[in-house]
């Protein structure tokens, strides 16, 4: 029996061999489009995922200009010159991974699962895309490092986050051809779970069978959102990606805080628990293709963000117990097995936790999420803090002992650059080569203060090619999932990423400016010490909320006082403070440890490795966008040079207050005076690409971002210095 759509032009035919349990496809290299057939019994088209890699195949095969081929029916794929084969056991290949290997003239693709074989087709694809054929496609073996690699994604929704920087993103969030094409770069990138994030997803999934009045949606605008849930999941899992919905725990819809009488948020009577316990149920009964369901603690679990709350404290077993007696039960109660996933946030305990995950006995492994080095593990790779750091020490207890029925995944969370492009692969690769330990499974990847869906930054201009905004940011998705997939895919993958884009040649100096140049918040992140999401944003140099060091109460913008008062993330670091301290007692700083005249003389090598690359680039004709992206590196190189400036500045002014000497003081106002031409310079380059963007719905300065609205505060700087006193 044949599919029952015809073949156009070309036909590749699928079909179980003679052994049990062995799916074979077979594809020609010269066809432009694919038909699947079933024989045997077995339809190999029922297979989403390597549908999906052979569709890859048949794209790169156009691309590259093979002649259309005549195909053969042949269940022993003697005459193909790729096949795919799924067997049910393979002691070298592990879940989600494959082999590449040549026979008689033509390339295999062998996995244990069909999420694996998917993977095997797109290397092939990606080979051919990079000039390969069937018969040079490299030989190789690939197993995933890690099992959980997965993307954080807030719905503008029910959203954690408000304001137009989260509602602005409604209709597209809402749009199925945007899910189609984040979810294809997913696939592709080696992403394998996409994490939903808002303050209470249920009423937006079902109208809840004992409280109807949760919702206030029509029949039809339920069934729209039936259809958009179902869909989205269904085409995450044809994809290889398993869905979750992560909720903040103790809140309902306001809907539903007016109908039955109770509040918003942190209501624990038995009408909410019992709501939350039926609606997880409900959820998971409706949508059979819901991998996973989420509680993330803390908030309204806790009256730390409301001291004037009269509500009694909830201690960690209390809050464990809730979640016991809600999701977990939900879980427990429903007619299928999902994933769960228990983040580790301040209201934590790890031996609450672990009691609560042994007792339930959850059919899988369940997920422990945990924030590395809080909300802005873009700074260093090594382990300092994390959501849980209560008196600034880590508590191991998450981990000491191993777990035996859940593992960890670190939170790397992205609040530091959502504008400017980045990129850098020795930065992912150091990250999970210091941090992968037997009990860590995973990562996650996302924003809290940022979507990437509307591109609201961008001007429209001929740079602008994309549509969203995850599209213009592709570097950053590919190098941190292919990288958690496989740590040792080599810098030449990425680098023929951007020749694809930009023509041959241009790969390896492209890829080594993003490289130095996105080393900027890296090291702004670990030499300025911040914890929650708003306390730093690096690409604008701002920290609207004050952690640990002078806040000046004038502008969100980080002035040259709070620069020299400021601790510092990682401990190689010294705070200017520190060094000027040191430096007047004729102290030697430790060995290993980087001064700030160090960081500085780093970062201004930086820019100007990176202006160099730029400019070579440049003398050449060049598409819009790669213009664009030029643009986007010099801008981080002014940025880069602003810093270096600013440390110098720093320590030459807190210097001069120490000791007296005028000197020191002249030459800070001239370091100043220097980071108002690079800031100058960073103004111009992005006001030709971008325009005012919605920040913090605050009122402040922050509430909306540019560079150049921020230069009467680098101007400000200099008058600090000017009229500085010392306090000798």
């Amino acid at each position: 029996m044949t599919n029952p759509r015809p073949a156009k032009r070309s036909q590749i035919l699928c079909g179980m061999n003679s052994f049990p349990g062995i799916l074979m496809v077979c594809l020609l290299s010269a066809l432009p489009a694919i038909t699947l057939a079933q024989t045997s019994g077995t339809l190999v088209g029922d297979s989403q995922p390597i549908r999906f890699g052979l569709s890859r195949i048949e794209k790169a095969l156009q691309k590259s200009g093979h002649p259309i081929g005549k195909i053969k029916i042949n269940r022993d794929l003697l005459d193909a010159e790729i096949g795919i084969k799924v067997v049910d056991h393979d002691a070298t290949i592990r879940k989600e991974g494959y082999t590449l290997t040549h026979q008689v003239g033509k390339v295999m693709i062998t996995a244990i699962d069909q999420v694996g074989a998917m993977y095997g087709a797109l290397d092939v694809a990606e080979q051919i895309m990079n000039g390969k054929t069937s018969e040079t496609v490299t030989d190789r073996k690939v197993n995933p490092h890690f099992t959980v690699r997965a993307i954080k994604f807030n719905l503008p929704w029910s959203s954690y986050r408000t304001g137009p920087a989260m509602q602005q993103h409604m209709d597209v969030c809402r749009d199925l051809i945007f899910w189609q094409s984040f979810l294809d770069q997913m696939a592709e990138n080696r992403f394998n779970v996409l994490s939903l994030w808002n303050v209470h997803p249920f009423s937006y999934m079902v109208k809840p069978l004992h409280f109807p009045k949760a919702n206030n949606f029509t029949q039809k605008e339920m069934a729209e959102w039936k259809h958009f849930w179902t869909s989205l999941f269904r085409m995450a899992r044809e994809r290889g990606i398993e869905p979750f919905i992560v909720n903040w725990n103790i809140a309902v819809s306001p809907e539903f805080a007016k109908a039955y009488h109770v509040r918003e948020r942190n209501d624990t009577s038995a009408i909410v628990k019992r709501y939350t316990r039926e609606v997880v149920t409900q959820v998971i009964n409706e949508y059979p293709d819901l991998a996973g369901i989420g509680i993330t603690l803390a908030d309204w679990m806790s009256n730390f963000s409301d001291p004037k709350s009269s509500l009694p404290e909830m201690t960690p077993k209390d809050r464990e117990d809730w979640i016991a007696a809600t999701v977990v039960a939900g879980i427990k109660k429903a007619k299928r097995p999902v994933k769960f996933l228990h983040r580790s946030v301040l209201s934590s305990d790890p031996k609450e936790m672990r009691r609560v995950i042994d007792k339930a006995k959850l059919h899988d492994t369940t997920l422990v999420e945990i924030k590395f080095n809080w909300s802005h593990g873009h700074s260093t790779p090594s382990l300092l803090i994390t959501h849980d750091s209560h008196s600034g020490k880590l508590d191991d207890g998450y981990w000491n002992p191993v777990p035996h029925n859940y593992r960890v995944q670190w939170m790397i969370r992205n609040e530091d650059f959502f504008i400017l492009r980045w990129g850098q692969p020795d930065f992912i690769r150091s990250h999970i080569a210091q941090n992968t330990e037997r009990y860590v499974n995973g990562y996650f990847v996302g924003s809290e203060g940022y979507i990437p869906a509307k591109d609201f930054s961008h001007r429209s201009n001929l740079h602008r090619t994309w549509t969203y905004a995850f599209e213009k940011q592709w570097l950053f998705y590919q190098l941190w999932g292919r990288l958690l997939y496989d740590p040792s895919t080599p810098d030449s993958l990425f680098e023929a990423a951007f020749e694809n884009r930009y023509g041959k040649g241009s790969g390896k100096s492209l890829l080594l400016a993003h490289a130095v140049a996105s080393k900027m918040p890296l090291r702004l992140a670990s030499f300025y010490r911040s914890t929650w999401d708003y306390t730093l944003y690096s690409e604008g140099f701002l920290a609207p909320s004050p952690n640990g060091g002078l806040n000046d109460k004038v502008s969100a913008f980080i002035s040259i006082d709070e620069l020299i008062d400021h601790p510092t993330l990682d401990p190689r670091y010294l705070s200017i403070m520190d060094f000027v301290k040191q430096s007047a007692e004729k102290q030697t700083p430790p060995a290993g440890k980087i001064s700030p005249l160090m960081l500085a003389d780093s970062l201004e090598i930086d820019s100007r490795e990176v202006l160099i690359l730029a400019e070579q680039l440049k003398s050449k004709s060049i598409p819009p966008t790669l213009a664009c992206e030029l643009d986007d590196l010099e801008t981080w190189a002014y940025l880069s040079a602003y810093f270096a400036d600013k440390l110098r500045a720093g320590v030459a002014l807190q210097t001069f207050r120490t000791s007296g000497d005028k000197s020191q003081q002249q030459k800070a106002t001239q370091l100043l005076m220097q980071c108002r031409t690079h800031w100058t310079k960073v103004s111009e380059i992005t006001r030709g690409h971008y325009q005012e963007v919605p920040y913090i719905d605050d009122g402040s300065d922050a509430s909306t971002f540019s560079w150049a609205k921020f230069l009467p505060q680098v101007e400000r700087d200099i008058s600090v210095a000017e009229q500085s006193r010392s306090i000798r």
